[in-house]
């Protein structure tokens, strides 16, 4: 696709990645039957095509409206454009940059900036997050319709160790950080925990970095880029005294693993794992963190690669438990971000397997659920649509639990079904226990 940018982006580190990026795209239309907002509106505009060449007008200078900015908000940025793009368009980087662009241009009324803006303030931050999150659940019973159903109730089955027990000591010589993330710690506390049990079982301690927080997902994706950049240099700084100086060969790098520092940085919500494996591309130009933010990304594992490459001990240990799987049957729901932002596919899945669990089949089992980050906030509308066609797929193998993979998903499942939704690890650390 040919393009022409405007003079005030064609110079820009932006401008020039969005031109390469466009001038992938040949318009083939595959990506359309992909796209869960296009088979919900069938507006090409609300295609990942159509959005391109929005975004291709815009840079190129031409007028920009709302309405442009409603297509580019209406992008889930679910990337299962990109899963079967025959181009490699990164598509979800694009529109980044175009609604950053756009944002810039046509602003927002007051009402939807403020929104933006408390979703900033209060989802990256566990402690103001979990305040509120509080709060909600006090008054919840007094609210009614969609008000109450917006505010999650707190998780029906409690964790049965005690609390001594629920995350054990860091004995082993192996060692690996974890992401606590913004909101899964008040909202599945057990997550994490779970991680940590099932790995001390296979020699490897799971630790946190006290520092540590956000990912800088919801600020960079409302827009707020610098904002987003800036979580992500604060756990940077945070996780490297764990990481040590960056080796300057490739050997150098492989000796380093198991021999100095941790080994992985292990994340358990896929929504996080995505955009912590691209800190080394989007801080490549920050002369101060570009080299340290690669070595990040680079060491940054979904906690299934992880338990991928233990497969040798985790094996037998599957086969010793007690526990009987086999009479369960799991639908498991694969988060967008995991299947086609970090192109991890199958993987939990066959552990499921070894560890005895029947997976049934879950039609169009690519599309989004429709959580998609502050989208269930921001677009309820499809939100909701997504989520009941999402929860009619995983019911319809009659399964007696599902699995999924992101805190976002999870809950946003959970919403919408009266089984028991939980995260794949803590099911497999019950196995295990």
């Amino acid at each position: 696709m040919q393009t022409k940018l405007a003079d005030f982006v064609k110079d820009s580190p932006e401008g020039l990645e969005a031109e390469e990026i466009i001038r992938a795209c040949v318009h083939c239309g595959f990506c359309l039957a992909t796209c869960p907002t296009y088979q919900l509106l069938g507006d090409e505009l609300d295609s990942p095509r159509g959005r391109i060449y929005l975004m291709k007008q815009v840079l190129e200078g031409e007028p920009v409206t709302q309405k442009t900015q409603l297509h580019l908000d209406r992008c889930l940025t679910c990337r299962a454009c990109e899963t079967v793009c025959p181009s490699g368009v990164r598509y979800g980087r694009l529109v980044d940059i175009g609604r950053g662009i756009v944002e810039k241009k046509v602003g927002r009324s007051i009402t939807a900036g403020a929104r933006r803006y408390a979703l900033r303030q209060a989802l990256p931050n566990p402690g103001v997050f979990a305040s509120l999150l509080k709060l909600g659940r006090g008054i919840r019973p007094l609210l009614r319709g969609s008000l109450k159903g917006s505010i999650p109730p707190p998780a029906q089955r409690i964790t049965e160790t005690k609390s001594t027990e629920a995350w054990p000591s860091a004995r082993h010589t192996r060692k690996m950080l974890v992401l606590d993330g913004c909101v899964q710690p008040a909202l599945a506390p057990n997550t994490n925990a779970a991680a940590a049990r099932v790995l001390d079982k296979i020699g490897i301690s799971l630790i946190r970095a006290e520092n540590a927080g956000c990912c800088g997902a919801v600020s960079y994706h409302l827009n707020a880029h610098q904002e987003g950049l800036d979580y992500m240099r604060r756990n940077v700084d945070a996780w490297w005294p764990y990481v040590g100086k960056v080796p300057e060969t490739t050997e150098g790098r492989k000796a380093m693993e198991g021999a100095e520092g941790v080994e992985a940085i292990v994340m358990t919500a896929s929504g996080c794992g995505v955009t912590v494996k691209e800190y080394g591309h989007l801080l490549r130009h920050d002369a101060a963190y570009a080299e340290k933010a690669a070595r990040i990304s680079e060491l940054t594992k979904d906690i299934s690669e992880v338990l991928e490459a233990e497969a040798a001990i985790l094996g037998p240990l599957l086969d010793r438990s007690p526990f009987d799987a086999n009479k369960t049957k799991l639908a498991f729901h694969s988060p967008c971000t995991l299947q086609h932002g970090m192109r991890i596919r199958g993987v939990a899945e066959k552990i499921l397997i070894a560890a005895g669990f029947e997976l049934t089949v879950v039609p169009d089992a690519h599309l989004c659920c429709g959580s998609a980050g502050t989208y269930s906030i921001l677009q309820p509308e499809l939100s909701q649509q997504l989520l009941e066609n999402k929860v009619a797929a995983l019911e319809s193998g009659r399964p007696a639990r599902i699995a999924t993979a992101n805190i976002g998903c999870l809950m946003h499942v959970r919403s919408g079904t009266s089984l028991p939704v939980d995260h794949w690890i803590e099911i497999l650390d019950e196995k295990l226990r």
